[in-house]
């Protein structure tokens, strides 16, 4: 199939020849009018599954809106309440915060929840850089808003066994199989600490849609002993905890046994309790630089042996 012969997905985004229509034009044409909305009565979209991350991307947004204006207006959807919600432009309207502007230039579309839930999630796709934890809950949420629209899914079901075709369809514009969009659901039972590290790159994909089985409690004392031992379980490992998990046996010292089992080609670790480290740092020093500190020690007292095998040698 040639780019040509692809089919066009339509998110409704806004062409640019609409940008610089009339209200008059938009009105003729059947399109929703830009409207200068105050910042202060725009609430994020419930739910919201995309970070607005604070990083080089967003200060480089905000500097051409301070050049140029928001040149893609966002779109909203009006409450009952009066207030406006964001379905598509939460950077932006956190870029014209950031650049100290009162208004945003913005659509209003008459949407119901489920379609703005859907409209959300397509245009939020078009994003380069996606978290595993926010491609997660956008198809948990996609999924659903299309089952109260009177599409089959069953998001309780084991990938393997759903019948649904819902689930292709989501995947599809990602490039992710039915089987994949349920394994990427499954991570929304992590506890937040554990999809962190997910989202970190620190536990991988499969390991951590094997962990996402096991209960809250039997996840929190995995992520304390994932801490103490600084290490993460591999497939394997990932495996045998939800295992014990179903089996009703998987306690504290069975996940501490099998994270100290040692994984091909690991290499050897050492740990310290922090209490006898931190009695030759400064206080100065925050906590979570007590590794660096040490590490910096060690260099400078590797150097002082090295002079002292130099004056030895010069004697």
């Amino acid at each position: 199939m040639t780019l040509a012969e692809r089919p066009k997905i339509d998110l409704g985004l806004t062409g640019y020849d609409e940008l610089f229509m009339t209200d008059a034009e938009r009105k003729e044409n059947k399109l929703p009018r830009i409207h200068d909305i105050p910042l202060e009565l725009i609430d994020d979209f419930p739910g919201h599954p995309f970070q607005v991350r604070m990083d080089e991307d967003m200060q480089q947004l905000v500097d051409s809106v301070k050049e140029r204006g928001v040149l893609t207006p966002i779109t909203l959807r009006q409450k009952e309440d009066g207030r406006y919600e964001i379905v598509s432009g939460h950077r932006r309207r956190k870029a014209c915060e950031l650049a100290g502007f009162e208004t945003i230039r913005a659509e209003v579309r008459d949407m119901t929840r489920d379609e703005a839930i859907i409209y959300m999630v397509e245009s939020n796709f078009q994003r380069s850089q996606i978290l595993p934890s926010e491609k997660a809950f956008s198809y948990k949420m996609r999924l659903e808003a299309m089952n109260r629209q009177g599409k089959r899914t069953d998001l309780t079901s084991c990938p393997v066994d759903t019948k649904s075709d819902s689930g292709a369809q989501v995947g599809k514009d990602q490039g992710d199989s039915r089987r994949q969009v349920f394994r990427y659901i499954r991570l929304t039972e992590l506890i937040p600490e554990i999809l962190q590290m997910v989202d970190e790159g620190k536990i991988a994909f499969r390991p951590a849609v094997e962990l996402s089985y096991l209960t809250e409690v039997e996840q929190r004392w995995l992520h304390e002993a994932m801490e103490y031992a600084d290490a993460t379980p591999s497939l394997a490992q990932a495996i045998k905890l939800k295992a014990f998990s179903q089996d009703k046996t998987l306690g504290p010292h069975v996940i501490e046994s099998l994270l100290s089992e040692e994984k091909p080609n690991q290499r050897e670790k050492f740990s310290f309790r922090a209490d006898r480290l931190r009695r030759y740092i400064p206080d100065s020093v925050p906590f979570n630089q007590t590794e660096d500190f040490v590490c910096k020690a060690l260099e400078h007292y590797q150097q002082f042996l090295e002079r002292q095998r130099r004056d030895r040698g010069d004697r």
